[in-house]
């Protein structure tokens, strides 16, 4: 069962949970927090305890002073970064008392990460419904737009989180790719490869080597002199993971600065979004056993 925070979640966004060592040359939790947050002002860090602002599971207040050994987790608000705001919104396509579903925009995260906390899907949502519970129950990529799925009370949190265990939901997704000049039509074709993603990389690796972990139909949905438009049904939910099967035969993603070659980061070109889009869900609503069907209201803008 998850951790419940002992704060409350603040303008939409939830308190910061950090595992504690229980030994180590560290006195105090704050010199050992210090020493993890080197980046930070020292002075800073211990006005915070001062202030009562980093407490305990049970919502103690902790001291400059308590031992490192006195609880094993801690909870605290993390500063908001300085965002640049995101001009797009999401769209609610439905809403009941346990399900929230949005179209999302490109560019905007599905919850708060790195540069991006307010302006991210789960707390735009959690602010316009003023629902501290709203939950993710899969995510995109920021880069991705299309159907995202929300759990509205965790008391049936489970049941939805379940079925995406169960891959008892049909995903299809479409994209738009730059045509090479010697394409020769392959599709529909079926791509099966082993991804990983190794910690501290940013993108997945392929290992043709392993037993396949990932699969994807690819299907032709038109194409011309300049792109090809597809249909994407993902049988598994690796990470990027339809990024890299279209990047392997060849036809990676229009403005896919990841795949097949990742290149240097750079600000937002809102004219040139990811040409992936989230299109349709279906499932058995595992609450009332009715079949669901949504699909998106937004298209990519250079199919053709």
């Amino acid at each position: 069962m998850a951790m419940r925070s002992p704060l409350p979640v603040r303008d939409g966004v939830g308190a910061t949970r950090l595992h504690l060592p229980r030994t180590g040359p560290w006195p105090t939790v704050s010199a050992y927090m210090i020493e993890r947050f080197f980046h930070l002002d020292a002075q800073w860090l211990l006005e915070r305890f001062d202030r009562g602002e980093i407490v305990a599971y049970d919502g103690t207040a902790l001291t400059r002073h308590t031992p490192l050994d006195a609880t094993e987790f801690i909870w605290y608000y993390r500063d908001p970064p300085v965002e640049l705001e995101i001009p797009f919104d999401s769209e609610i396509l439905h809403q009941d008392d346990d399900l929230v579903v949005i179209d999302k925009p490109h560019f905007l995260p599905t919850s708060p990460a790195g540069k991006y906390v307010q302006n991210s899907a789960l707390v735009r949502l959690r602010r316009l419904l003023d629902n501290a519970d709203l939950a993710p129950i899969h995510r995109l990529d920021r880069a991705t737009a299309g159907l995202l799925m929300f759990s509205a009370r965790p008391e049936t949190r489970g049941a939805y989180q379940h079925m995406f265990q169960r891959r008892a939901i049909e995903k299809v997704y479409e994209a738009v790719s730059a045509r090479p000049e010697d394409w020769d039509d392959p599709l529909p074709l079926t791509v099966r490869t082993h991804i990983e993603k190794l910690r501290g990389q940013v993108c997945v690796q392929v290992d043709p080597e392993r037993e396949p972990n990932s699969e994807t139909l690819i299907e032709l949905i038109d194409a011309d002199d300049r792109v090809i438009h597809t249909r994407l049904t993902p049988h598994t939910g690796k990470m990027h993971q339809l990024r890299v099967h279209l990047a392997s035969v060849g036809i990676g993603i229009l403005h896919d600065s990841f795949y097949p070659v990742l290149t240097d980061e750079k600000p937002d070109d809102h004219d040139r979004p990811l040409q992936l889009l989230a299109r349709e869900l279906r499932f058995t609503d595992p609450l009332t056993g009715i079949d669901r069907e949504f699909v998106t209201r937004r298209t990519l803008q250079y199919a053709p």
